[in-house]
């Protein structure tokens, strides 16, 4: 198997490596983290027209350039390493890919202005006694005329506070644990009987609590057929999976890096702390945990396409030793900090605490290790 980059991939991957070096300084980050919306409009829009990244792996005849998950991967990775706040799988992975696969105007649509740089979607699955199962939605979508009334809660939204379209699951029929019964419906989130309560995540971004409270929709709002939702769903989502992986491994080169850089400047006893031969292998183990990450990702990314099962089972591998490796490298980069790697002053501590939302989001590494057992054993 080859795993060269393409000229293309290549390119694509310098020009945004390119641009976020200029635009995306760390006191950027800060100022839009700490005392700003928690994203860059300038720089969203940046990615769409000058750089035409939002439609790289969305399909042609949208706008997009029909690439796959390897250029997602790039991209990703990318955004990571810059630790750039911008709803890139928010919007364009997870919603893009539930877009592209329900198909049909409304859909088309909102792709199109996705990949113009002119919207932004979020995903609202999780849910306060759901965990990580999406078949486990107690949210309600009932018939109301030639339209839907939804009913529930969808929590830790991200992007959700200054997204223009919701994209959320409902259940149409059977049981939360029911494998059919799930939906997928499109909402304006300024709509009567939907409330938003948006709060800072840990990493510097945003989110939001979905209430929805006899929110009444069109028959429009329904996305694909209902009731058949949810194995596009755990296909998108382990999509959005892969490219968040792909993420945190651009976010673990950058904290061995920083650690390394550190580690040659700062003196004990006479000697730079990277001429001792213990912080030597510490940092050699931080550096074979970032490789397995990135190795893992990679398969997943090429796993993408398979048969259901093994696409899963590369996945949550992926996702369970990137979260080990989001912990190892996070942790033995403080350390070897010291006490200000624990600071917001230092962009080692921003880094870090990205890596543990990562290794959160969609489920930690005890949840895919369980759910790589259950695959493994079916």
């Amino acid at each position: 198997m080859d795993f060269d980059l393409t000229g293309e991939q290549a390119q694509l991957r310098d020009a945004l490596r390119r641009y976020l070096a200029e635009a995306y300084p760390f006191a950027a980050h800060d100022a839009a983290s700490r005392h700003g919306a928690g994203w860059r409009p300038e720089v969203w829009r940046a990615l769409a027209t000058e750089l035409g990244l939002l439609g790289a792996a969305l399909p042609e005849g949208l706008g997009g350039q029909g690439g796959g998950g390897v250029e997602v991967m790039l991209i990703a990775g990318e955004l990571g390493a810059a630790l750039a706040l911008e709803p890139y799988v928010e919007t364009v992975v997870t919603c893009g890919g539930l877009l592209r696969e329900v198909g049909g105007a409304v859909a088309h649509d909102l792709l199109r202005r996705i990949i113009a740089g002119e919207a932004v979607a979020a995903f609202g699955w999780a849910e306060p006694t759901a965990r990580h199962a999406f078949a486990d939605a107690a949210t309600t979508a009932v018939r109301d005329g030639d339209g839907w009334r939804l009913n529930g809660m969808k929590a830790l939204v991200t992007a959700a506070p200054w997204a223009d379209r919701l994209i959320v699951t409902a259940r149409t029929g059977g049981a939360p644990g029911d494998d059919e019964g799930l939906s997928l419906f499109l909402l304006d989130p300024g709509r009567p009987g939907v409330t938003l309560k948006p709060y800072p995540t840990i990493d510097g971004r945003r989110a939001a609590d979905v209430l929805l409270d006899d929110a009444r929709l069109g028959a429009e709002a329904l996305l694909g057929v209902a009731g058949r939702a949810l194995p596009m769903v755990e296909k998108v989502a382990d999509e959005a999976v892969a490219a968040l992986s792909a993420e945190a491994v651009g976010v673990l080169r950058r904290m061995l890096r920083d650690t390394v850089v550190h580690t040659g400047r700062r003196r004990q006893f006479g000697k730079t702390l990277s001429e001792m031969q213990a912080l030597q292998h510490r940092m050699v183990d931080m550096f074979m945990h970032v490789e397995a990450a990135h190795s893992a990702v990679l398969l997943a990314t090429l796993s993408l396409d398979a048969p259901a099962p093994r696409r899963a089972r590369a996945v949550s591998a992926a996702k369970a030793t990137v979260g080990r490796a989001c912990r190892f490298v996070g942790q033995n980069a403080i350390q070897l900090h010291g006490g200000m790697g624990m600071t917001d002053e230092l962009p080692l501590g921003r880094y870090f605490k990205r890596a543990m939302a990562i290794d959160a989001e969609f489920g930690g590494e005890d949840h895919h290790l369980q759910r790589y057992g259950a695959l493994a054993e079916a």
